[in-house]
């Protein structure tokens, strides 16, 4: 080639290095636009799914409470007390273990017949609200003659043992009384009582009878006059 072409040694070098260089870059892209296999996305495998929430100890339409025997111990209570707060409440009559109960807040009646054991047989729960919710310091009374199953106030049961039963000379219980019951007290019609009812479903029922100067409606002379009448 030299000969050929009349190239100096270092023209003749100079030119191979060059050549070199643009075999090797042209191979490079021809490596890079070669086609390559494409991979198909990995599958989403499905969540695992959530586990049923049991049902009721007892069996289906039974009710929390009346289970067939008493346990070892107080039931935990399950969706309640998550801020770690406590109620603390006394549970008494036709009910297995009896007594004071301390459980978490927002638990409702059930959990206490739950805690305690459950109703004994034959005890009528007809007027039990087992969807209330406790509040710290109240008495529950359960199967009891001439008490409110449903549970009274602090202050307990009034005179003669009647918690909103309406009888004569019997302080009317704010916190299990019905509509009906409380439109008979002077005063007050079926508005108002509708609104006592439900200032008492929003905070939980009434733990003094001062709570009900609360209610929408009923001023310092109306509630001078309900107060004798009226209880927890």
């Amino acid at each position: 080639m030299q000969t050929r072409c009349g190239l100096e040694p270092r023209a003749l070098a100079a030119l191979t290095v060059v050549l070199l260089v643009a075999a090797g870059l042209a191979g490079g892209y021809f490596w890079t636009g070669r086609p390559e296999p494409v991979h198909a996305p990995e599958l989403v495998h499905a969540a695992a799914p959530v586990a049923a929430v049991p049902a009721p100890r007892g069996g289906p339409g039974k009710a929390p409470g009346d289970g067939p025997g008493p346990g070892p111990g107080p039931e935990p209570v399950q969706g309640a007390g998550a801020s770690g707060a406590r109620v603390v409440v006394d549970i008494g009559g036709k009910v297995r273990r009896p007594g004071v109960l301390t459980l978490p807040a927002g638990s409702r009646v059930a959990d206490a017949l739950r805690a305690a054991g459950g109703a004994e047989p034959g005890a009528d729960l007809t007027g039990v609200n087992r969807a209330r919710v406790l509040f710290d310091g109240e008495q529950i009374l359960v199967g009891l003659p001439g008490t409110s199953a449903a549970g009274s106030g602090p202050a307990g049961p009034g005179p003669g043992g009647g918690a909103g039963n309406g009888a004569p000379g019997v302080p009317l219980s704010l916190n299990t009384a019905t509509a009906d019951q409380l439109d008979g007290l002077p005063g007050v019609g079926p508005v108002l009582a509708r609104h006592i009812v439900d200032h008492r479903t929003e905070h939980g029922g009434f733990r003094s009878v001062a709570e009900l100067r609360e209610v929408n409606g009923i001023g310092e002379r109306r509630f001078a006059d309900l107060e004798p009448l009226v209880r927890p």
